[in-house]
């Protein structure tokens, strides 16, 4: 009968990739201009419509994108402010 030598472990670093995490909040303000240029579609005036009606769309649905676009700006500052913190926490 032998004994068994317990072997010394060997540790070996493992690496987790994390998931990319889906940026909701991306996906949200694409969604909500995809739905602003449709109802702009639909919207679209008929040919004895006043003058001012077309331009009155545009500067609506551009505006709205403009907007959208200025709140994911600021979301992704957020997020780069927030990481920035977690990083110089870190290193504290």
């Amino acid at each position: 009968m032998g004994t068994d030598v317990p072997q010394p472990m060997h540790h070996e670093s493992v690496q987790i990739l994390a998931a990319a995490r889906i940026d909701w909040k991306a996906i949200g303000y694409l969604v909500s201009i995809f739905s602003v240029l449709f109802l702009g579609a639909v919207a679209w005036p008929k040919p004895d419509a006043p003058w001012w009606n077309i331009p009155a769309l545009l500067i609506g649905m551009a505006t709205s994108i403009a907007g959208m676009a200025c709140r994911y700006r600021a979301h992704l500052d957020q997020k780069r402010e927030i990481e920035r913190a977690k990083a110089e926490a870190k290193r504290a």
